[in-house]
């Protein structure tokens, strides 16, 4: 029972701070609000997480694992279906991408706060939310990679590291400025992120870069490019 009650506590703590962070932005809510809104003392959450940079964590982690794990399903299920032959790329791709794009275009407030955490993995390299989303990618992605790596035997291991990388950075960029970019562009119609739409001009741009003709090397010193 106590321990019943206390994952309460725990859940109750990571709902709240996850509502607030999507309303305010995690730099902007304070400890105050999160109690409140939980219903809980400072010192529950001083238990349960030690601070407020844990608790932002254990918030990012949270979503996270739920995306990771949904990654791994897919793959594990086209692996079996495969019976040990190499996967298509484009099933490799669609498999580890297509669950990010489908969470964040999402309506829900994890969508709202995760993102913007997300978004601090980039513009903070060396803060703790970019080491735990870095230690957590490094494990999934080291699945795909290999994945990649038969699927596309002719291609070096270092260059498909290179060009998941790569794609990381296009993805995140892609889906953070996807609302941004229509209204600055004029674009025709909604400016809600619709997933599916994004997905497939997504794809169509992480493959032609996943398959293009390997580098020859850096041109010569004045050298057209």
């Amino acid at each position: 029972m106590a321990t019943s009650r206390s994952t309460h506590t725990r859940d109750a703590i990571l709902d709240a701070a996850e509502r607030l962070f999507a309303e305010h932005g995690h730099d902007n809510t304070s400890m105050r609000q999160i109690t409140q809104a939980a219903q809980v003392n400072l010192s529950a959450v001083n238990y349960h997480f030690g601070s407020k940079d844990a608790l932002i964590g254990a918030v990012f982690q949270r979503r996270l694992d739920a995306l990771n794990d949904e990654r791994l399903r897919i793959l594990d299920d086209l692996e079996a279906k495969a019976g040990g032959q190499p996967l298509k790329p484009s099933a490799i791709v669609e498999a580890y991408f297509g669950p990010l794009v489908r969470h964040a275009c999402s309506a829900g407030a994890e969508r709202r706060a995760f993102m913007p955490l997300q978004t601090s993995t980039m513009s903070d390299p060396n803060g703790a939310i970019s080491a735990l989303f870095a230690a957590e990618r490094s494990a999934v992605s080291h699945r795909f990679t290999r994945a990649l790596l038969a699927s596309l035997p002719s291609v070096p291991e270092a260059e498909i590291v290179w060009r998941f990388h790569f794609m990381l950075g296009a993805t995140a960029y892609a889906i953070m400025g996807a609302e941004s970019s229509s209204r600055a562009m004029n674009l025709p119609g909604d400016t809600n992120i619709d997933a599916q739409a994004l997905l497939n001009r997504l794809m169509a741009f992480l493959l032609g870069g996943l398959r293009a003709p390997l580098s020859t090397g850096a041109p010569p010193p004045g050298a057209p490019t």
